[in-house]
């Protein structure tokens, strides 16, 4: 409902802002610890929860921070406060690294963030993470190892068992560049 908000900062504290848009006044809630003027003018990036007893309006420095509580919000058992603990726990860059790499260790280093929730937050990103971190300034892009493992799921998600699915994939990255993944999922599945 609302892209952005701009106005001026009528109010700070560790996890919200108030912000006045033409003498209208926004609570908007923030990461805690995130980075944010006490005062002066700010564009906030925004997403507005509507639940049956309230409405929340959450927002972030960027579009790539909003896409990601998105994304967050989109797996099974991370509602809004949780993944705000995740995004002020960790940077996109960093959450999209750990999603790469199946690093639950580092999700569980978030405050609020069990073992439980941090397999789903990897299950439930996993097929996303390559786009977040396109998204996002400076993320790693998902090449190598990670690159690899994705053209492995595919071809195990099409039928192959895991070990000639790596076989397979391992064999096209010889022979292609293994950054382009379709093209190393089409030579991997001529092969």
């Amino acid at each position: 409902m609302y892209d952005f908000l701009e106005g001026d900062v009528a109010g700070r504290s560790a996890a919200r802002i108030v912000l006045d848009v033409r003498g209208v006044g926004y609570e908007v809630l923030v990461p805690p610890g995130a980075s944010f003027p006490t005062s002066g003018r700010l564009r906030l990036w925004t997403h507005l929860v509507v639940r049956e007893d309230s409405h929340a309006l959450y927002g972030f420095r960027d579009e790539a921070a909003r896409d990601m509580f998105r994304a967050l919000l989109g797996v099974r058992g991370v509602g809004p406060k949780v993944a705000l603990a995740v995004l002020s726990g960790l940077s996109c860059e960093e959450l999209v690294t750990a999603v790469i790499a199946r690093d639950s260790k580092r999700l569980t280093k978030v405050k609020g963030i069990g073992q439980k929730t941090a397999d789903q937050i990897l299950l439930d990103l996993r097929g996303k993470a390559a786009a977040l971190g396109a998204g996002s300034a400076g993320a790693p892009a998902a090449r190598g190892p990670a690159q690899l493992e994705d053209a492995v799921t595919a071809l195990v998600s099409i039928g192959y068992s895991e070990k000639d699915a790596r076989k397979q994939v391992e064999r096209a990255a010889k022979s292609i560049d293994p950054a382009n993944l379709e093209l190393l999922v089409r030579t991997a599945l001529s092969s």
